[in-house]
């Protein structure tokens, strides 16, 4: 086998230290803190704030996500192809923390412009920050596999990160409207750019955190991989595969489950109160993310995958059976959430062992290419997937806004909302039947990385 990179693969044989695991947790928070924050808000403020037409807000939106979809695999390739003394992906958390949350700032802020001028103002802060969004999430996933040769390590410290990002989250839902109140004094287009400013400053300071802490132990020693090489990378390497596969119906299972829930709060239960209430108490997502590598190391990665996207799907399908019980809808939400937190962080740790294998069966190292197309392409694609079903679902049955619905467009919601997310998430546990060969081969990938290094 012709070896293109050579790694230092060796074994610490030491824990990694508390304070990286929490730096490494405050990766994921810091790109939370904005990147949950233009999910939430940004259309509510190009509307409301802003002064966009629905229409034009909605492109914007779409050919933005169409374009996050294509920007992954390209940031993956620059990072194939950096090599510097920080390290491979490291240094990104440094370069490009300041871009991000200028340009996530400029996204909420409203110059002085009308027509067309604002549209364009709209779409460039817009699709510039989304474009340094995937810039700095890419290499919170490629880090992983040379931030630790050892898989228990890497578990726990893919569970610091998603607990980070969780808590980032939280910190988004929570704190955006009150500072808009606060800081704007009645006028939301100060209080945005003021909010905005403030968690931009909290995400710069948490990945400089980052950046100072982490430390890359397999540090690529030859030249830079060509993308050809980088494609060579996905021959054969049938775990990667089927990750992606699963991971990308994940996200549209989870998007379209997300994106139904004011819908079937508001016309089918009657509860639209319960959104926030239901979106807030989801935070115990962590509670299932901390367990995650106690469950690892228990059963196997597989096993965790499959059981957290059957718990999602089986406390979806029992929304139908408990009513407008509002309780049981938001225990059952909060379950289901636990379900889905879990089954988010799987992919991240497990493309960790497809970059081992890709060296291991092709001799090369692509982490940033492999990741990037297993994590950030599979949460743009599979979130525009999932935004455009159940819009498309309901608009067939005939959903009216702000209307009383039809039965048959109650119907719809309710398809929506609790079956078609069943539904993909159980197709998304089929992948993870066929992965348990090479789960089982793992070791001996190691070993051999080991003896090459």
């Amino acid at each position: 086998m012709e070896t293109q990179v050579q790694s230092d693969t060796r074994q610490s044989g030491e824990d990694i230290p508390l304070f990286r695991k929490l730096s490494y947790s405050l990766t994921d928070f810091g790109g939370n803190v904005l990147f949950v924050s233009i999910s939430t808000y940004l259309l509510y403020f190009y509307t409301d704030t802003f002064g966009l037409a629905i229409g034009a807000a909605g492109t914007i939106l779409l050919v933005t996500r169409l374009l996050d979809m294509i920007d992954a695999p390209i940031w993956g390739f620059l990072i194939d192809h950096t090599h510097t003394g920080w390290g491979q992906s490291r240094p990104y958390f440094l370069w490009i923390c300041v871009p991000f949350a200028f340009f996530t700032w400029l996204t909420f802020t409203t110059p002085n412009l009308s027509g067309t001028a604002k549209v364009i103002h709209a779409s460039l802060t817009y699709v510039l920050s989304g474009i340094l969004y995937t810039g700095i999430s890419t290499p919170m996933t490629s880090i992983l596999p040379n931030l630790s040769n050892d898989p228990d390590q890497r578990t726990v410290l893919n569970s610091y990160r998603m607990v980070g990002g969780n808590i980032g989250l939280l910190v988004a839902n929570s704190v955006v409207l009150p500072l808009v109140q606060i800081l704007g004094q009645g006028n939301d287009k100060k209080g945005f750019s003021y909010a905005i400013a403030i968690l931009g400053i909290v995400s710069i300071v948490s990945f400089l955190i980052a950046f100072l802490n982490l430390r890359e132990v397999n540090v690529t020693q030859v030249k830079s991989i060509s993308l050809k090489q980088s494609v060579k990378a996905t021959k054969n390497n049938w775990p990667w595969v089927l990750i992606v596969v699963t991971n990308l119906l994940y996200w549209i299972g989870t998007t379209v489950r997300s994106s139904g829930m004011i819908y079937y709060f508001q016309y089918n239960i009657h509860a639209k109160s319960l959104v926030s209430v239901a979106g807030g108490l989801s935070v115990v997502a962590v509670v299932g993310m901390i367990a995650t590598p106690f469950f690892v190391k228990k059963t196997n990665k597989r096993t965790v995958f499959i059981g957290s996207l059957i718990l999602a799907s089986v406390a979806n399908i029992l929304f139908q059976f408990v009513g407008s019980n509002k309780v049981l809808v938001v225990v059952l939400y909060c379950i289901g959430s636990i379900g889905t937190g879990v089954a988010a962080s799987m992919p991240f740790l497990m493309l960790a062992d497809a970059v081992d294998f890709g060296q291991w069966k092709n001799g090369i190292r692509a982490s940033g290419f492999l990741t990037s197309i297993g994590s950030a392409f599979c949460v743009k694609a599979g979130s525009g997937i999932g935004g455009f079903i159940p819009s498309k679902v309901m608009q067939y049955f005939g959903y009216i806004p702000n209307h009383v619905q039809s039965t048959r467009s109650l119907f719809g919601i309710n398809f929506s909302f609790v079956w078609l997310p069943a539904i993909l998430f159980l197709l998304a546990t089929i992948p993870m039947f066929f992965y348990a060969k090479y789960e089982n081969n793992e070791a001996q990938v190691r070993a051999d990385l080991a003896n090459q290094g």
